[in-house]
């Protein structure tokens, strides 16, 4: 029996299956020695572009000492298209799933204003208890910045 992963050629995603995007500008350091993105950049975009959200939607304070915090738990990307320094980047972002005390963001990484991304993948935060690391219910703020994402 075969494993379907391996079968199921993955595909690049639309800007239509996003539901906000922003802009994140390439950085000389970001480059590798093929002359494009090194993989594992990626990721600091995904964190990026969630965070930035976060910030704007009043949901995260980077300055808070106590209360709530999101740890990733999980990653994936999945790469179609290189992308290089100098290079914008525009980050789309949607929720894929809202559950009691995680999150499934999902973030493609498009070339300014092409259709089709060049690299798109999910990453899921636990919310938990920042003194004792159980996960807790999602606070109302955050919850409700998430909900404008689905």
């Amino acid at each position: 029996m075969s494993d379907p992963s391996v079968d199921e050629r993955p595909m690049p995603r639309l800007r239509g299956d996003y539901r906000r995007f922003a802009p994140i500008a390439t950085r000389w350091m970001d480059n590798d020695v093929y002359g494009h993105v090194n993989n594992a950049v990626y990721y600091s975009y995904f964190d990026t572009a969630v965070n930035r959200y976060l910030i704007e939607a009043g949901a995260l304070d980077l300055q808070a000492t106590h209360g709530v915090i999101g740890l990733v738990v999980q990653t994936q990307c999945r790469y179609f298209a290189p992308l290089a320094f100098p290079q914008t980047i525009e980050a789309g972002l949607r929720v894929a799933r809202l559950g009691r005390s995680s999150v499934r963001y999902e973030v493609g990484l498009f070339a300014a204003g092409a259709a089709s991304s060049a690299a798109h993948g999910h990453f899921v935060h636990v919310y938990v208890d920042r003194a004792t690391r159980r996960p807790v219910e999602l606070p109302p703020t955050l919850k409700s910045a998430l909900q404008g994402l689905l």
